[in-house]
């Protein structure tokens, strides 16, 4: 008589498990805007969720901390003239986020430490480039400041935040409707799902696209890919029979799945959210209860269903906290932030161990804050690995680092000498033009400090008043 071997796996037990209620974030009035975005991003610092809002588009931005009934009068981040349809915070600094929206603009923000006293209304920057809606965005994972958006027109325009100029514009790749777009791991590649029922593979700098594979799931909905940590690619989609499928693909062989895990018969899109430090994907349909997760190995069947959290409530959109905002002294190795029609619940995915000590095989290094390249340098042709941090010591978020956008002089016709490097304005040669760009800089810090000033004095007066009201 065969015994049945188990799978050796140090995930075969994750357990979810929704938060407390009063862990949870109440009486927000999250967005019915019709998009297939998660419409919820979440750093190690704040939650950022898009909210209705009447004459324009607007999202809120929470301290992670601050749970419970949140304000109606809370401020919020307003200045788009249409609804917003996606945002991202910047992977290298916790204070800067980024909003598309249906006004055809994206806009860069940059979120203070405290909690503003009315709306947030003027971006740092103000990003135009499409002539149709915005409904995609995502940050370069190594370079600074590089922001890749994919509209309506059928167009992705990669962009240098730093400068506001436009580094790449793909606009003759994809036909139709751009349905999701994501970086490998060091950003030197795409992948892109569209109307067509292609997947594609391009390299952006080259503006190729290196591999292709048309109808990688038969049914007429949407796609959905994104890359895992050795290059391959994971699918959802929709079989002829439209039930809901995920898919493994080599790019080097586009011919047939490595593997392929039907699931359910439903309509919602699934939105897959990879963890590659587990090498787990975890897929989140909108309109579902529930979370499936799945184990991705190198040997067969190279799929394994771990398990599915199910819940009552359908969720609306979902937030995916990046590694180095866990809890690692709770053997956390995934937070979600799921929504519900006018709140925002945490689910915490745990691997229970007995010990209290560190588990170094759940928390292999993780990418940090910090970028491996400039702007510049990527576009130049230059790759690298995203900068590792350790766990070990939990991480402990940075203070708040401003953003600075320094906009070329569109007057200046001179062609740059070869690839541009970033530059210190100790080896810059003093051009007039430089001249012009410090005296400016030094303007606008001049004026930063004298807001600053004036908001000290403002709080002082409001101390004052209220030592003076208690006395």
């Amino acid at each position: 008589m065969s015994r049945r071997v188990v799978r050796q796996s140090k995930f075969r037990h994750v357990f979810g498990q929704a938060a407390k209620a009063d862990q949870a974030y109440e009486d927000i009035r999250v967005s019915k805007v019709t998009w297939d975005s998660s419409f919820c991003a979440v750093n190690p610092k704040f939650l950022a969720i898009i909210v209705e809002a009447g004459g324009g588009g607007a999202f809120i931005v929470l301290p992670l901390v601050k749970t419970g009934r949140v304000d109606k009068n809370y401020p919020l981040v307003t200045g788009h003239t249409g609804p917003v349809l996606d945002i991202d915070w910047c992977p290298h600094n916790d204070n800067v986020i980024a909003s598309a929206s249906d006004d055809t603009t994206i806009m860069v923000w940059q979120i203070p430490d405290y909690t503003p006293m009315r709306n947030i209304t003027e971006p740092v920057i103000t990003l135009e480039g499409h002539s149709k809606r915005v409904g995609i965005l995502s940050w370069h994972p190594t370079a600074r400041n590089v922001l890749l958006s994919a509209g309506g027109d059928n167009v992705i325009i990669i962009w240098n935040v730093g400068t506001g100029e436009v580094l790449l514009s793909l606009d003759d790749m994809h036909p139709d409707i751009i349905h999701s777009v994501c970086w490998n791991s060091n950003g030197s590649l795409l992948a892109t799902t569209c109307k067509d029922k292609t997947l594609r593979i391009i390299d952006p700098r080259k503006g190729q696209v290196v591999a292709e594979r048309t109808r990688p799931h038969e049914g007429a909905r949407p796609l959905r890919a994104v890359f895992t940590a050795n290059g391959k690619l994971l699918s959802t989609g929709f079989s002829r029979m439209s039930e809901r499928q995920l898919a493994l693909w080599d790019p080097n062989n586009f011919e047939e799945p490595v593997a392929l895990q039907e699931m359910d018969t439903s309509n919602g899109v699934l939105l897959p959210f990879y963890d590659a430090d587990s090498s787990i994907v975890y897929l989140c349909g909108k309109g579902d209860s529930s979370i499936r997760y799945f184990e991705i190995t190198d040997e067969p069947p190279f799929v394994h269903y771990l398990n599915t959290f199910s819940s009552k409530e359908p969720q609306r959109g979902m937030g995916f906290m990046p590694k180095r905002g866990l809890d690692v002294s709770k053997c956390e190795i995934a937070r979600f932030y799921k929504l519900h029609e006018r709140k925002c619940e945490p689910i915490v995915m745990t691997v229970p161990r007995k010990s209290d000590l560190f588990q170094d095989d759940l928390y292999p290094d993780t990418p940090g804050p910090e970028p491996a390249l400039e702007a510049d340098e990527w576009l130049s042709g230059q790759d690298a690995e995203p900068v590792l941090i350790s766990l070990r010591d939990g991480y402990v978020p940075p203070k708040h680092r401003e953003l600075r956008v320094t906009k070329r002089n569109i007057l200046d016709v001179r062609p740059p000498p070869g690839p541009r490097r970033s530059q210190s304005a100790s080896d810059a040669p003093l051009s007039q033009h430089t001249l012009e760009t410090l005296l400016e800089e030094i303007k606008a810090l001049r004026e930063q400090v004298q807001a600053q000033e004036q908001r000290i004095t403002a709080l002082e007066n409001m101390l004052c008043e209220l030592v003076d009201g208690t006395d």
